[in-house]
């Protein structure tokens, strides 16, 4: 059999950790392969050896037959090997032409010349169906549209192997069936593709074959087409998981969460846009309220005007009764408010800082943690570890790992958890699961469901369909920074809720 990439017998170890033990992978040319595992069974780490990030202590890697050592990106590079990574490496501040052809300049008399790059790059645009604006900011434009430009990446470079790892956890139901269809096109033009993810619905609708990892060993290789989600989640798990929640019917309560009348502007580019218009809504104690739409419709920006991490050209907040609108994030937090951020980098988490640091950010100044001043580390690291276990946080050295260190998967659990076990009266939690693996997934939903019966209230953010429609008590459609829809998850179809979200239906009109 020929495989254009052959990993055999690939071991990676980091202290205290045996990351990849002794796997085997084999791409075919002109396949789609996932490799399917949880948070931390080793994907990720797997295919920065492929790529040159790590060098295994055991093992070869044999690219279209012939045994090689991949020392870095440029040589996999060279060898036709390209990689989007989970969280995008891209100069902010570039636009999208500039990040592509970063590193891969062409200058004449040391003055950069584009005019050739642009011309490749619209036409690879075009040919694939990518469509990026090649002048825009990469600070400007979407998600999706940033990781398209990471695809034009590798189409640029000529790279024929092409490595997605996870490529979804970021993108709204819609971008991600434009993914498919553009990993499809890839592919028929003679692409190989090694697909990380632990999506099974997104495996089923593309992949040809499937490789299982856990725990960092390797658990088999199947054909897709022959095998049940169910089936594929067992292997990956190692036990059977509830694909549906389990939740009583709601007893709302008192209001906790008001916003009345918040509107929030931006003044880019010297015009005022609305991005928050009028948004009023309540959420009660024992109910899961969820604002559904596409990304980009305002989202973001009510939560950091609740939050207090952006301001608001206008409306209030209030807090059980209190009005909040112009307190201090501190005060919010210290006053029943918590919040899972979207953005776990950039909001949720100090990467340099170790777990247990991670876990008492806004605790630290309680009396409980510090004396005069000084932190009292017995106590946090007692704190950390009771918390760990209790949240099933994964890592190699424990409360003293740096969270940069731990799989995306067990950042978020390190979020959920310290927010969680402040018992909030209001909890936001923005897209609390993006990037879990089904274990974590039901295991925060359980979380969840488990805080709203103990009497908080929850507003929740998501962008998965299946997870609004399984956890929401109440459903409210954002679209274009106005709140569109007020629905109740039993009567309402997914079909009528994405034409909700997508502004071709308003509450009341009859489908």
């Amino acid at each position: 059999m020929d495989y254009i990439i052959e990993m055999n017998h690939i071991t990676k170890e980091f202290p205290g950790i045996v990351a990849n033990d002794d796997i085997t992978l084999q791409l075919k040319k002109g396949e789609i392969h996932a490799l399917l595992g949880e948070n931390g069974a080793g994907k990720s780490t797997l295919m920065s050896v492929l790529f040159g990030l790590y060098q295994p202590e055991k093992g070869v890697i044999k690219v279209r037959g012939k045994e090689e050592k991949i020392t870095g990106p440029l040589d996999a590079n060279a060898l036709g090997i390209g990689m989007v990574h989970q969280h995008f490496k891209l100069v902010e501040n570039f636009t999208v032409l500039q990040n592509i052809v970063l590193g891969m300049e062409t200058t004449k008399n040391g003055f950069l010349k584009m005019d050739n790059a642009r011309k490749k790059v619209v036409e690879l645009s075009e040919k694939y169906k990518l469509l990026v604006e090649p002048d825009a900011l990469i600070s400007d434009i979407t998600v999706g549209m940033q990781q398209r430009a990471e695809i034009l990446k590798m189409l640029y470079r000529n790279n024929e192997i092409m490595i997605f790892d996870e490529p979804t956890a970021v993108l709204t139901p819609q971008e991600i069936d434009e993914l498919m269809l553009i990993m499809k096109d890839l592919v028929k033009e003679g692409k190989s593709i090694l697909f990380i993810t632990h999506k099974l619905n997104e495996i089923k609708a593309v992949a040809d074959r499937c490789t299982v990892l856990r725990r960092g060993k390797y658990i088999g290789t199947v054909e897709v087409a022959d095998t049940t989600p169910a089936e594929m989640s067992e292997m990956m798990v190692g036990r059977k998981v509830n694909l549906t929640v389990d939740k009583k019917p709601a007893k709302p309560g008192d209001v906790v969460l008001e916003v009345s009348g918040l509107s929030v502007e931006s003044h880019k580019s010297g015009h005022t846009k609305k991005l928050v218009h009028d948004v009023s809504f309540k959420v009660r104690r024992g109910e899961i309220v969820c604002i559904a739409g596409i990304d980009g419709n305002g989202q973001s920006e009510l939560i950091h005007a609740i939050t207090g991490l952006a301001d608001m050209s206008a409306g209030s907040v209030q807090i059980n009764g209190q009005d909040v609108t112009k307190k201090s994030i501190r005060y919010k937090n210290t006053h029943g408010l918590s919040h899972i951020p979207e953005d776990r980098h950039k909001y949720g988490l100090i990467l340099d800082y170790n777990l247990a640091y991670n876990l008492i950010l806004q605790q630290y100044f309680e009396k409980d943690f510090q004396n005069n001043t000084f932190l009292k580390n017995d106590k946090i690291y007692e704190y950390a570890d009771k918390l760990i276990d209790n949240f099933d946080i994964r890592s190699s050295e424990g409360a003293f790992t740096l969270t940069r260190s731990m799989s995306g998967g067990n950042q978020q659990k390190t979020i959920v958890a310290r927010e969680l076990s402040k018992s909030p009266d209001i909890l936001l939690a923005v897209q609390p699961t993006r990037g879990l693996d089904v274990g974590a997934i039901e295991y925060i939903h359980r979380q969840l469901i488990h805080q709203r019966d103990e009497g908080a209230a929850i507003l929740l953010i998501s962008l998965e369909l299946d997870e609004v429609m399984n956890l929401s008590d109440r459903i409210l459609v954002m679209f274009e920074g106005g709140i569109v829809a007020d629905l109740d998850p039993k009567k309402v179809t997914v079909q009528e809720l994405g034409l909700y979200m997508a502004g071709a239906k308003k509450e009341g009109e009859q489908a």
